[in-house]
């Protein structure tokens, strides 16, 4: 079975910062690229940032640019996302997701590229 498994979620004050991870079974992430997305109660879906299945290109939202990095250990099978500088408005569930396109170019925010989900980590940004 097809599994990814976030973690790494939880409470932080503003202007701190959390490591997600994105770890998944069944499955080896080498040829696919991965995706962060996450959603605010009463919001859509957004996207947060993307990696290529080697590493080579990623993507970011313009609001995180310089605050969050995303990265990927292909042997350990799992993808990372620091997020530093956390803001109140970013609290929502974290979600990362899987496309068997090694790499997406203009389309990597839009959740319907994306094939497989995790169930998401809640990440709370308050002081």
């Amino acid at each position: 079975q097809l599994q990814l498994v976030e973690s790494g979620g939880g409470l932080v004050q503003p202007g701190g910062s959390l490591r997600l991870s994105c770890a998944a079974s069944g499955f080896t992430l080498d040829y696919y690229a991965i995706a962060w997305f996450r959603q605010a109660p009463g919001k859509e879906r957004e996207g947060v940032s993307c990696i290529s299945n080697n590493g080579g290109s990623t993507n970011y939202a313009d609001s995180v640019k310089g605050r969050f990095t995303i990265s990927r250990d292909n042997a350990k099978n799992t993808v990372y996302l620091q997020m530093n500088s956390l803001k109140p408005e970013e609290t929502a569930v974290y979600y990362c997701a899987a496309t068997g396109w090694g790499r997406l170019g203009s389309s990597w925010y839009r959740p319907a590229e994306y094939n497989y989900w995790g169930q998401g980590t809640q990440v709370t940004v308050s002081s």
